[in-house]
């Protein structure tokens, strides 16, 4: 019995963070589309302000002695921030060259590509349950694009370029934190500032720093106030993935956010009456049965695992 709640808090920590990156995620991109809708608010201008105030609130968190910092050579994060960077500008482009169908039919090979990665060049392994679960997963995400996917060389590039650096960026999250040992805080505080300043050099190639549209030009107190609001919430989201992939794996991480891919077109559908055709429904549907069984046969393995553990002698 004492075994078992150190196990049941472990739990409940892990159910905690997956919850909050749920509220922070789905309440980010209903607020990123209104300042995008109503304010035409630069993207990669509030990507930058994102991280920027990400590191601001990690700050004021180590001045309130909420973790410590630890000193990190820039050298071993520097790869880090870059991928960072690479992801935000190559999904960016992707989503500007394709159909919303093909970048999400793109994002959804985000996981058999980490899956890959970790196989070959981190010798991880995966069970063939945990390998069968992307067929529905990658199956829904189809369902719910197939009626948008259209194909340009252009924006091929783009998305697989944005699939293998996300991945990348993904799984380095998770090796970093185990390899300095480091928590997410500690890692992200270092990160931060670092993907600001590589952002802010890529910016002005993508986005007008000045006049109409751009960073510098004259926006209103109401389109400032959304944008701090959405710098905060998109500071808990930061956090929250760090952690998730530190305390479970990047497929896990994948694996979430794959549910509130669903969760998002459904409450797309409920709050503001979008589109939602049957199509769509199986989808959903197929991508969160993908997504149970992958969570029982994860479970399952753990379990397993800590048996194994307890009969060893």
């Amino acid at each position: 019995m004492a075994a078992r709640l150190p196990d049941l808090a472990g739990n409940g920590r892990i159910a905690s963070g997956l919850l909050v990156n749920l509220l922070a995620s789905i309440c980010i991109v209903f607020i990123n589309k209104w300042i995008y809708v109503h304010y035409g608010f630069p993207n990669m201008t509030l990507t930058l302000i994102h991280f920027v105030v990400t590191w601001l609130g990690l700050y004021v968190c180590q001045k309130m002695d909420i973790f410590s910092p630890k000193s990190l050579r820039p050298t071993k994060i520097v790869l880090l921030a870059l991928s960072f960077c690479g992801f935000v500008v190559f999904t960016n482009l992707s989503l500007q060259n394709n159909t919303i169908g093909t970048y999400q039919l793109a994002k959804a090979m985000t996981t058999p590509v980490i899956i890959i990665i970790q196989t070959l060049y981190y010798k991880k392994t995966f069970s063939s349950k945990i390998k069968m679960t992307l067929i529905p997963i990658t199956l829904g995400v189809i369902l719910n694009s197939y009626y948008d996917v259209k194909f340009n060389l252009l924006g091929m590039v783009f998305a697989a370029l944005g699939v293998l650096v996300t991945s990348l960026y993904q799984v380095w999250v998770g090796v970093k934190q185990h390899e300095l040992q480091v928590n997410s805080m500690q890692l992200l505080y270092y990160q931060a500032p670092m993907s600001s300043a590589f952002l802010l050099l890529l910016v002005p190639f993508f986005e007008p720093p000045s006049g109409e549209g751009g960073v510098l030009g004259p926006w209103s107190v109401s389109a400032m106030v959304m944008v701090l609001l959405s710098g905060v919430i998109a500071f808990l989201v930061n956090l929250s993935i760090y952690w998730i992939i530190g305390n479970t794996s990047p497929v896990t991480y994948n694996m979430f956010g794959h549910f509130k891919f669903c969760i998002t077109l459904l409450g797309g559908y409920v709050l503001f009456q979008d589109p939602l055709s049957l199509h769509q429904g199986l989808g959903i549907l197929c991508t969160l049965l993908g997504i149970l069984a992958y969570t029982h046969f994860k479970l399952a393995e753990q379990e397993e695992g800590k048996s194994r553990l307890v009969q060893r002698p």
